[in-house]
């Protein structure tokens, strides 16, 4: 089964965005890399925002890195299409703490999860799972490489 299908499958439909955002790009490709900007907590009409450990528990937080890695996917699925993909090869999960949070890596399992339930063993991945603070009050922001056939 291809991973469109695979996504379809779980409900959600890759619709290609555009990519040029002025500035700088949504995803770029070198060689057989590919490298999303980062994607916040939003996918269609939801978006999770708030510090995890404050505003939201772990469980939302987990829900929002879902959120992003579909957004890191379907920016691969825009440049290249998604039944491209080899495997994820690292992630860098950041997620918007309040104080005294440190739990990260439940909440960026969301994102890595994700990548595992789409592509199977080629979903496994090299991560780092890191708190700060997220533009705009989202709850996570991940970046993602992805290996491609050539």
């Amino acid at each position: 089964m291809s991973y469109e299908n695979k996504l379809k499958q779980m409900g959600y439909t890759l619709e290609k965005v555009e990519l040029n955002m002025g500035r700088l790009m949504g995803a770029v490709r070198s060689g057989n890399l590919v490298y999303p900007s980062g994607q916040v907590s939003r996918w269609g009409d939801v978006q999770i925002k708030g510090k995890v450990g404050q505003d939201l528990t772990v469980e939302q937080g987990y829900e929002a890195a879902k959120l992003c890695a579909l957004g890191c996917i379907r920016a691969v699925h825009s440049l290249v299409g998604v039944d491209r993909v080899v495997r994820v090869v690292k992630v860098l999960g950041m997620v918007n703490v309040g104080p005294d949070f440190t739990n990260t890596p439940g909440v960026i399992h969301g994102a890595s999860d994700t990548f595992l339930e789409v592509f199977g063993e080629a979903g496994r991945h090299a991560r780092s799972a890191v708190g700060m603070v997220i533009p705009e009050n989202y709850a996570v922001e991940v970046e993602a490489i992805f290996e491609v056939q050539s």
